[in-house]
């Protein structure tokens, strides 16, 4: 292990899928000085990140920004649009839906948790954590709810927990084809500003996301995408509601302030941060996750290992789950890659704990990043005695090299 007062030479590789690196440009931003909250200077400031946070929500409708992590937006979600003893359809896709399915009890809703039924019989992982959400088994269930007593479907876009990602407009799809009333909440705290997400096109009624993942920022920001119909639906919701309160935040953001004190030296990295995508283009941000992500799956599938999502047509962009043999503890395995080479890889959770670890491919990043994220955990592999089928190493180098990037680097300001 190394020392708490002790550092290796070098950079540390956080290669985990969030938080993610956080670029000089953005530390910069940040390092300003603190300003006055309710002044005329801060008023431009607030009025600029809404703007821009409602381009990379693709939506034309308000978004709430709060000083709390993506659970205090899971939570104002779920509270400013239902009422004790609602009923809300939710999907099992891994651990997060799991954890967002626990708040929904906790805050005294009745939570209806579809899933995938089975086990995977080649790796003996469930079924349900290795695939997305089933749009069709939403819809069937919708249409069983004759009397409408489901107030809210909810699902996660980008799985973090296995790298999944589901299809959220065929989620839309179900609701409507099932003609049924019911709210879209759906949760892409790690897809945001990684993988494609449209607000308003996919008909999406309250998004739920956060800073520390493709936003490049530090955790401690975290936002509800808002439509007319979830605005509406607020005002009749009774669970109780204070801080998560969208109508005061909604009215007080037309002006640029907040109705208590923002975080402003994280607002002020968020500005940074939205300039640097929406300078390079959403779709080439997209474009570039799309390109890693397949890089690093060719060093999986190169290493003879399965890859935890089992769906090509949903793999994220964002991070790459890699199943370890059986017998093999990928946390252990972990830790002999962190504590020989500094580098930290996402941990398995919940339900496939010690069966996988995660490769994070996601915000500042870039091949060379990549490369020695895989090297690392090449030689973890050999050091630990886990048989591998062939280089990862070589056949990751091999595919970027044939894939160049097709956007210019951008020149740091």
């Amino acid at each position: 292990m190394i020392p708490l007062d002790q550092h290796p030479s070098g950079r540390h590789f956080l290669q985990i899928p969030g938080p993610s690196p956080v670029p000089d440009r953005i530390l910069r931003a940040m390092s300003l000085p603190t300003i006055d909250h309710r002044g005329p200077e801060f008023a431009h400031l607030g009025k600029k990140v809404i703007a821009g946070l409602q381009q990379v929500f693709q939506t034309r409708h308000p978004v709430a920004i709060y000083p709390a992590s993506g659970t205090g937006a899971w939570e104002a979600a779920l509270v400013n649009v239902l009422s004790a003893g609602d009923s809300v359809l939710m999907f099992e896709t891994g651990h997060f839906a799991t954890l967002w399915q626990k708040m929904a009890l906790r805050l005294g809703l009745k939570p209806e948790f579809l899933s995938v039924p089975g086990t995977c019989a080649s790796t003996g992982l469930p079924l349900a954590w290795r695939r997305g959400v089933d749009a069709g088994l939403i819809e069937q269930r919708l249409r069983a709810d004759a009397g409408h007593s489901i107030k809210a479907v909810c699902v996660v876009h980008n799985e973090t927990s296995t790298g999944v990602t589901s299809d959220i407009a065929a989620v839309r799809r179900a609701i409507d084809a099932a003609r049924h009333p019911a709210l879209l909440l759906v949760d892409t705290i790690s897809g945001l500003a990684s993988a494609e997400y449209r607000h308003d096109d996919w008909g999406v009624d309250v998004t739920v996301s956060g800073s520390q993942k493709g936003l490049m920022l530090p955790p401690g920001i975290s936002f509800n995408a808002l439509s007319p119909k979830a605005l509406e639906a607020s005002k009749t919701a009774t669970l109780p509601r204070a801080f998560w309160a969208w109508d005061e935040i909604v009215e007080m953001n037309k002006t640029g302030y907040w109705p208590y004190t923002p975080n402003t030296n994280l607002l002020y990295g968020l500005s940074e941060a939205l300039d640097m995508l929406l300078e390079q283009g959403l779709p080439a941000v997209f474009a570039r996750h799309q390109r890693w992500a397949e890089g690093v799956r060719t060093a999986v599938k190169s290493w003879g290992l399965p890859i935890q999502c089992a769906d090509p047509a949903v793999y994220s962009p964002v991070l790459t789950g890699v199943v370890t043999p059986v017998g093999v503890d990928a946390d252990q395995l972990r830790r002999l890659i962190h504590d020989r080479f500094d580098l930290s890889l996402g941990t398995g959770l919940g339900r496939v704990k010690g069966r996988m670890f995660r490769i994070g491919h996601l915000g500042d990043c870039n091949d060379l990043t990549l490369m020695a994220a895989l090297s690392g955990v090449e030689m973890g592999f050999k050091l630990s005695g886990v048989p591998i089928a062939g280089s990862g190493v070589m056949a990751a180098m091999d595919w970027f090299a044939a894939h160049p990037a097709q956007q210019p680097l951008q020149a740091a300001a």
